[in-house]
């Protein structure tokens, strides 16, 4: 269990669950009835994208990471794309039950994207844009059709594109360049969180206290690996990074008038961050 645990990076799942949250409270659509599953059905194809991942990087890994589950030999090349397409038809499966129709025609091209990313767009120029747009498109399957998310899917996406940009480096290490833009990038996304529409100003000030969280965490790490572009750096902004989609989205649905799905999402951060230290999310 421990190596399919790892496989999927479990507790990573859980900066998951806000994209749908706050996809939801953008559009005025709330995860009520059914709809409550709709995260789960994020997390399913959210797993099912790591495990994809270890299977197509199974060469790679054997030289620079040999303790991951596919290159020690704990879990099969085979194993790990089955458990890969097991998940993935679970995720398409949670969707269709949650949101029907609408929810699936997010849900499908989401699950095209994840596997797209993971066998063609990731070494390429295109990776960090195919990795945005799964979690863009993971914001939208909270609105299951219901206009208003754009918004918030893009700010999600922009934070998604710098930390996967800034990923790059975490075996061999980054350039002080771009660590830099990555930085403005979380300072364009901290900004878009926090401006636009708001349900009132006790609402826009929640959103501001998140997004003010996101910005100081999230930058933080980035501009230490700014000044020191190390392997071991961006590995700890990277880290940061994938934390920060929790008061990311919390900022996005505590503006878009949802204080008590901002604090529930929230709760997730503490939890994710003392379960990274079992299990790396990256």
């Amino acid at each position: 269990m421990r190596a399919y645990v790892e496989l999927v990076r479990a507790p990573a799942a859980l900066t998951v669950l806000g994209d749908t949250v706050a996809g939801a409270a953008a559009s005025g659509n709330p995860l009520r009835g059914r709809r409550v599953a709709l995260p789960l059905a994020s997390v399913a194809l959210y797993w099912s994208g790591m495990a994809l991942n270890d299977w197509a990087d199974r060469d790679l890994d054997a030289v620079e990471r040999p303790e991951r589950p596919v290159p020690s030999g704990r879990i099969t090349p085979n194993r790990a794309l089955a458990v890969a397409a097991g998940l993935s038809a679970a995720g398409l499966g949670i969707a269709a039950w949650a949101g029907g129709r609408d929810a699936l025609r997010v849900a499908v091209p989401l699950a095209l994207a994840v596997w797209s990313y993971d066998t063609v767009l990731k070494s390429t120029p295109a990776g960090p844009l195919g990795m945005a747009a799964c979690r863009g498109l993971d914001v939208l399957l909270g609105a299951s059709g219901a206009g208003g998310a754009l918004p918030a899917a893009a700010a999600v996406a922009a934070h998604t594109f710098g930390v996967t940009t800034l990923s790059r480096g975490e075996v061999h290490g980054t350039s002080a360049s771009v660590a830099r833009a990555v930085v403005g990038g979380t300072a364009l996304s901290a900004l878009a969180s926090v401006v636009g529409p708001s349900a009132s100003w006790r609402h826009r000030l929640a959103g501001l206290v998140a997004a003010t969280g996101y910005a100081v965490t999230v930058g933080g790490a980035q501009l230490a690996a700014v000044r020191t572009p190390d392997a071991a750096s961006v590995r700890t902004a990277t880290k940061a990074g994938i934390h920060g989609m929790v008061p990311l989205q919390s900022a996005l649905a505590a503006r878009a008038g949802s204080v008590a799905a901002a604090a529930a999402v929230a709760l997730a951060l503490p939890l994710a961050r003392r379960l990274s230290r079992k299990v790396s999310p990256t």
